[in-house]
């Protein structure tokens, strides 16, 4: 178990390993069924617009490498400025993003099973912009910039691939915050893009 800067308590485990990432580590195989328990990760990362049209092979790279943390009801994943070097991807449990505006914590979105969040410290290695608290008890998957390098060691093109889908990622909310901040841009008013 380890403690954040923030003093939450967040505990990991080590990732996973498949039987190519195991021989060369001389690691042991892994458990019978654990290629299907993975398959079905792979499957629900696809689905995700960071992760769509993401080989499969790349897919199970990340998975070996990233560890899964558990983070408490009430705990946060981080703090609005905290250092930060990775994004989440939410495997089960509720949490929600909060951002600190006229003195005052003030909620964002709630994130759900499948929803991924952290993705900016990834592209410009800012601290973070907002707070993540888990609403529930949560388990996550933590893909650190390391982890993009090993993608971006392997395969060039898919890591090309993951980074423009992060950039849209980021795109589209912050054109969902512009909606909320100013529902009239969408309406064909003076100044949409």
């Amino acid at each position: 178990m380890g403690l954040g800067s923030t003093g939450s308590t967040i505990s990991r485990t080590a990732p996973a390993r498949t039987s190519d990432i195991a021989e060369t580590c001389g690691c042991r195989s892994p458990p019978a069924g654990h290629s299907d328990m993975q398959d079905v990760q792979i499957e629900a990362l696809q689905r995700m617009s960071i992760f769509g049209g993401i080989r499969d092979d790349i897919l199970r790279l990340i998975l070996n490498v990233a560890p899964v943390v558990l983070v408490p009801q009430g705990d946060y994943f981080f703090r609005e400025g905290d250092t930060a070097d990775s994004m989440f991807v939410l495997e089960a449990g509720k949490a929600a993003v909060y951002k600190r505006l006229g003195g005052q914590e003030c909620l964002l979105r709630n994130l759900n099973q499948g929803d991924c969040f952290g993705e900016m410290s990834l592209i410009d290695f800012s601290p973070r912009s907002a707070s993540v608290r888990a609403v529930e008890d949560c388990t996550a998957l933590q893909i650190s910039a390391a982890c993009i390098s090993r993608v971006y060691e392997k395969d060039l093109e898919q890591f090309a691939m993951i980074e423009m889908n992060m950039g849209r990622e980021v795109s589209r909310r912050l054109r969902e915050s512009d909606e909320a901040l100013d529902p009239t841009r969408l309406s064909g008013g003076a100044g949409s893009t």
